[in-house]
């Protein structure tokens, strides 16, 4: 059974390394959590390493750039590990193809496009419409707020053709503040369940956690599991990409399950356990935000 602790300092002297969600559990999607930024600062301070581990779509360096606009500081973390990057080296190896339909927001998704410098021989893509594409890369939906249903005329499509779907960012929804929004994941998840097949490179799958590691090694830090703890409020990415890794996991149950988990500013110890049965999920330990 998971372990309710009040404050991240109560367990973090165990381990070297944290692999840190970013939505959720460090800012909302607008602006950062005072406690947690002040959390991870205070863990730096005493030498522990910050790998912020986020299923952001974005290169690393346009998220730094995003946490500067939500006001999160750089003494808050060492460095970061981006499904995007994970996501993008599969896509320029030619993992769907040359010739690719693309599904998000351009404005905020054209980096995922720039040239991986640490390739060799990076193939080239081509944005196309779906009609000529090989495959579908997937940074989101063009709308946040209308229902993944909406992309089943063009899924079935795609699928008929064989393409797969290169999935950028594995999380079903987020929250933007108060408002619940889909995300590329949710979009994934339904054309694998039409039949179709999607590419994950995310959490909860290893190519993300590869990532990490590597993050580590570049800092100086060959780092046993044994000796990080993975922070995150998603159940299915967070805490089971912490359990298929091997790696002890400390669940925020007041981002995302905060109403089933009755969390306010702790969880409601009885819907905690009943949470984590009924999502077949173990945590470490549970706190109710990162602080």
């Amino acid at each position: 059974m998971t372990q309710i602790i009040h404050a991240l300092s109560d367990v973090s002297d165990r381990y070297k390394a944290l692999f840190v969600d970013l939505w959720g559990c460090v800012h909302n999607g607008i602006t950062a959590f005072p406690e947690a930024v002040a959390a991870l600062q205070a863990y730096r301070a005493k030498g522990g390493i910050v790998v912020l581990v986020t299923n952001s779509p974005k290169p690393r360096a346009g998220v730094a750039q995003q946490l500067g606009q939500f006001n999160v500081p750089a003494d808050a973390y060492d460095t970061i590990a981006t499904s995007g990057d994970s996501a993008r080296s599969a896509m320029f190896r030619g993992a769907v193809g040359e010739k690719v339909y693309f599904m998000g927001e351009w404005q905020r998704d054209a980096g995922f496009f720039e040239p991986l410098k640490i390739l060799h021989h990076p193939i080239h893509i081509e944005r196309v419409p779906l009609d000529e594409a090989e495959g579908i890369v997937c940074c989101g939906p063009f709308d946040p707020m209308a229902d993944p249903s909406v992309n089943r005329a063009d899924f079935l499509y795609a699928k008929q053709k064989g393409m797969k779907l290169l999935c950028a960012n594995p999380d079903i929804v987020v929250d933007r503040g108060e408002v619940r929004e889909w995300c590329a994941g949710a979009l994934a998840k339904l054309y694998t369940e039409m039949g179709g097949e999607s590419l994950y490179f995310g959490k909860p799958h290893p190519p993300i956690y590869d990532l990490a590691r590597r993050r580590l090694q570049e800092l100086g830090h060959d780092t046993p599991d044994g000796d990080i703890l993975v922070i995150g409020d998603g159940p299915h990415t967070d805490i089971l990409g912490g359990m298929g890794e091997g790696i002890d996991s400390l669940f925020i149950s007041g981002g995302l399950a905060a109403a089933e988990t009755k969390t306010e500013h702790h969880p409601h110890h009885e819907s905690l356990t009943d949470y984590i049965s009924r999502e077949k999920i173990n945590p470490t330990y549970t706190i109710g935000r990162l602080r």
